[in-house]
């Protein structure tokens, strides 16, 4: 679990940054160095697999972007937050449902988390070969859950996820 937090210069536009679902791992990769150049503090910080498990996942993400507020390198006096959940960590904030879309920090720090996560799956396809990581990012594809079926889990596999263990 992978979690971001930016904090943009007032007046900021940039109209490439938008939901990060909505574009290619190619433009989110192109976007990163401009959010991080741009940006007036961010950070990206995860949650464990051990975390999800002992948490579960909404725990374990709140989680993700409390050390993600925490590690920016000026404080935040609000934060928007993606979803229906706030962020415990005592600052005012608003849970924006699809935030992604509504708002430009919540979309740069979208971006930055996707990046983060593909990149870090991609290493971890050199450390792990044959579950095809770098390929589906550890979605629970048709591929990913044959090969977990065949090398059993890895040490970054949640044992808490369904189709982890039959």
């Amino acid at each position: 679990m992978v979690a971001a937090a930016v904090v943009l210069p007032p007046g900021y536009e940039n109209p490439a940054i938008r939901d990060s679902k909505k574009l290619s791992p190619a433009q989110r990769e192109r976007l990163f160095p401009a959010i991080v150049i741009d940006a007036t503090a961010y950070a990206v910080a995860r949650a464990t697999p051990e975390e999800i498990d002992e948490l579960n996942i909404l725990r374990a993400s709140l989680l993700a972007m409390r050390r993600a507020v925490a590690a920016l390198a000026v404080s935040a006096d609000f934060l928007y937050v993606d979803g229906t959940w706030p962020v415990p960590c005592g600052l005012p904030q608003e849970a924006l449902v699809r935030g992604d879309s509504r708002c430009l920090s919540v979309a740069a720090a979208s971006i930055l988390a996707k990046v983060a996560r593909d990149r870090m799956m991609r290493e971890y396809d050199l450390l792990y070969p044959g579950y095809g990581l770098s390929s589906h990012k550890g979605y629970p594809t048709p591929e990913h859950l044959s090969a977990i079926r065949r090398l059993g889990p890895s040490p970054i596999h949640r044992r808490t996820f369904r189709g982890v263990l039959a």
